[in-house]
């Protein structure tokens, strides 16, 4: 089921890309690092999270605040497992 929504939210990823949806674009990188993190793929997270935190950064968003909290969390995990 998660393998499934990652697939959809990619597809949405390259649609928002494809119409220049820089909003959507951050939104959809959000969930995707959100399901990554979920599945304990941390690394891919970040991937995911980082770019989305400097586009809404850009953007003067709100919903940045909460994209650095989920890359923050993330980013302890990782370290947490390199100890």
């Amino acid at each position: 089921m998660v393998q499934k929504a990652i697939a959809l939210y990619n597809q949405s990823l390259e649609i928002t890309e494809r119409i220049g949806n820089v909003q959507g674009k951050a939104m959809t990188l959000w969930w995707l690092g959100h399901l990554v993190e979920q599945q304990g793929e941390y690394t891919i997270a970040i991937s995911y999270l980082q770019p989305a935190l400097e586009i809404l950064q850009r953007l003067k968003s709100p919903d940045a605040e909460s994209v650095r909290a989920s890359l923050a969390r993330v980013r302890q995990k990782v370290e947490s497992e390199e100890d």
